[in-house]
């Protein structure tokens, strides 16, 4: 690659979009397409914009299936209520949770479309692995990234940061999902660049931007 070549804003979006719709489903019907990082990393606006890259295609926020009992507990419904209905190409119905109201809300539809975007802390888990046909890493460390959902939430939800960061600390030193991303991405002032991630199955007709090495561990 150029040193000097400079992709316009939006351009690695379009060429991700475009990898997403080749590759091949993995979840019966679907590409499920998982997005992970650390909470403040820029998971969702990232996720939107490749949605809307994608055609519109369907997200899936885990903050909809966790719950405030359960931060990371959830495997078992999310796999009940969306993967397994998606694998059979059929409409998954989950019922989102409301931060607020501390309740879960009644059931909304996820249709089995060509993609379908898992965005979330813990996107990446091991025992969704084998259901993802790609999984991304937002490249934000994780002091970084808390700081700026700490700024984003303000003082009305610090107490919840202060009991969310120990419990990504150890879902993350027990479950990591970065050693198995496929593509790392980056924000830049403006856009964003995909870099090759530490798994490295992006296939041999992609070109992307290797990574400079791990951050530092959280």
């Amino acid at each position: 690659m150029n040193p000097s070549f400079r992709p316009s804003p939006g351009s690695a979006l379009r060429e991700l979009a475009r990898r997403i719709r080749r590759l091949p489903p993995s979840c019966g019907p679907v590409r499920l397409v998982g997005v992970d990082g650390h909470a403040g990393s820029g998971k969702s606006t990232f996720t939107a914009e490749l949605a809307a890259g994608l055609g519109g295609a369907p997200v899936l926020r885990l903050d909809d299936i966790a719950s405030h009992g359960e931060l990371f507990d959830w495997t078992g419904r999310l796999l009940e209520q969306v993967i397994e209905p998606l694998s059979q190409g059929r409409t998954a119905h989950y019922a989102p949770y409301d931060w607020r109201t501390r309740r879960f809300g009644p059931p909304r539809p996820l249709p089995p479309a060509p993609a379908v975007l898992l965005e979330g802390v813990g996107a990446g888990r091991r025992v969704l692995r084998p259901r993802l046909a790609l999984l991304l890493w937002m490249e934000l460390p994780c002091e970084e990234a808390w700081a700026r959902g700490r700024a984003r939430d303000g003082e009305e939800q610090r107490d919840f940061w202060d009991g969310w960061i120990p419990a990504e600390r150890r879902h993350f030193a027990g479950d990591p999902s970065r050693p198995f991303a496929d593509l790392l991405v980056r924000q830049r002032k403006e856009g964003y660049e995909v870099l090759s991630g530490p798994a490295g199955t992006v296939g041999p007709d992609q070109s992307v931007t290797h990574g400079d090495g791990p951050p530092a561990v959280c």
